[in-house]
């Protein structure tokens, strides 16, 4: 794959520094890739020319960066939207007390270089959708320590879009690797997608749990829990006094927390409810599931792990799920997540929706929406009709056509936000 010009800093290594990594890349083993030729080459690679790209530097994050960099790997960037919060201390070791407040990327870069002699990472304080396919296209291998699902998606999409193929044929040097590791409390994965080639994130998508939202009329009404109470301060109260004014529910915001736990705790004296505290309701709001800092630490390890094998040639990946369950003893299990031929993301062919004839566009709302295989969040729908292109819905305009109004074998083009391209589906009427 075409990637920027390497980095040489070969003046801060001395004698016997990488000997550990030499054993892996300078000798054969019983355990070694079919196609692995030792040599001396391989660290070079490492070492001058390899470039990664880490997403995310919170709890994987962290770990991620002082694997790769003790590693070798030397040509390393980290792009994160974060600041550092004080909750973040126990488990992201690259930030002190003195960070609160900071980004990130800058705060995990900084450490990384300073107690690394030449490593070079490059922080980015941005969202992963501030960059454009050249940022990506530049990198060897990509490397995922997200704790969101849409952005994961994003990145799987534009993995996709970057591949090329010629006379139907995918041209392996367009293919980016993504690494992609997760973690909730004491369970986590680590995967290993090959755009175009392996299951990518859509095609497993039913294997992410579904977020867990409470009945309305139970937050209204009949409250048990402190999260009831949260959720009462976030979806009613919040836009009925509108406490800052016409903006939205900032989860990273002090101020915003502080408002609706106070609100919060209100609404469980009027209940006796007890249970409500100010991390509580910033774990409701920005739907956080507590972190294990030991399960960070395994899931980084083996992600970090993965991107040598494939920086390297040395061994044969993962392939390509890895589960690990340490809630009740240790349990790991790997399995080979198999690539469906009608995934919305990476098949080249539009997905088939089947509705009645007298279908309305709420129903396929819904469908694109409530589908397990699909979960968007915003779907913006277009067509073409009579030549031109014709607007179905717009989240901020609503429904425009009550009923479909389309033919049998229409084509409906969805925009959202878990994916940079747009997806086609064909619109089949059923009898």
């Amino acid at each position: 794959m075409a990637v920027d010009g390497g980095h040489r800093n070969s003046g801060c290594d001395w004698d016997g520094r990488w000997n550990h990594v030499r054993k892996f890349l300078e000798r054969p083993g019983p355990f070694t890739h079919p196609d692995f030729e030792p040599s001396t080459e391989s660290l070079q690679f490492l070492l001058e020319t390899c470039k990664i790209l880490v997403i995310g530097s919170g709890g994987l994050g962290c770990e991620l960066l002082k694997n790769l960099a003790l590693s070798g790997f030397r040509l390393i960037h980290v792009v994160d939207m974060d600041t550092i919060d004080v909750s973040n201390l126990n488990r992201q070791f690259l930030f002190r007390p003195k960070d609160v407040g900071r980004p990130k990327a800058e705060v995990a870069a900084d450490f990384v270089n300073s107690r690394i002699p030449g490593c070079k990472v490059v922080p980015h304080f941005k969202k992963i959708q501030d960059f454009d396919e050249s940022f990506y296209r530049q990198f060897h291998i990509i490397v995922c320590g997200l704790d969101s699902i849409i952005a994961r998606r994003w990145m799987n999409g534009m993995l996709i879009s970057l591949l090329s193929y010629e006379d139907g044929i995918l041209d392996p040097s367009s293919i980016i690797p993504l690494i992609d590791g997760g973690t909730e409390g004491f369970k986590g994965n680590a995967r290993v997608i090959l755009p175009g080639m392996t299951a990518c994130i859509d095609c497993t998508l039913e294997l992410y749990p579904p977020q867990i939202n409470f009945p309305m009329c139970t937050i209204a009404s009949m409250p048990r829990l402190p999260e009831h109470c949260i959720e009462y301060a976030r979806i009613l109260q919040w836009p009925k006094e509108k406490p800052f004014g016409d903006t939205s529910v900032d989860g990273d915001n002090p101020e915003h927390i502080q408002w609706m736990f106070e609100r919060a705790q209100e609404r469980a004296s009027e209940f006796n409810i007890t249970g409500v505290t100010y991390r509580l309701t910033q774990g409701v709001v920005k739907r956080i599931i507590p972190a294990v800092a030991s399960t960070n630490a395994v899931i980084a390890a083996a992600c970090a792990t993965e991107v040598f094998k494939i920086a390297t040639s040395a061994y044969i990946p993962l392939n390509n799920y890895l589960v690990f369950n340490d809630v009740d003893g240790l349990y790991t299990y790997t399995f080979e997540a198999e690539r469906k031929e009608n995934c919305s993301a990476c098949s080249l062919v539009p997905q088939d929706l089947q509705f009645p004839s007298s279908a309305k566009l709420q129903e396929v709302l819904e469908y694109l929406t409530e589908n397990a295989a699909l979960q968007m969040k915003s779907p913006a729908i277009t067509t073409t009709l009579e030549g031109k292109n014709k607007t179905l819905y717009l989240q901020v305009i609503y429904v425009i056509f009550d009923k479909l109004g389309l033919s049998d074998g229409q084509e409906l083009a969805v925009a959202d936000v878990t994916t940079p391209q747009t997806v086609l589906f064909k619109l089949n009427f059923t009898a």
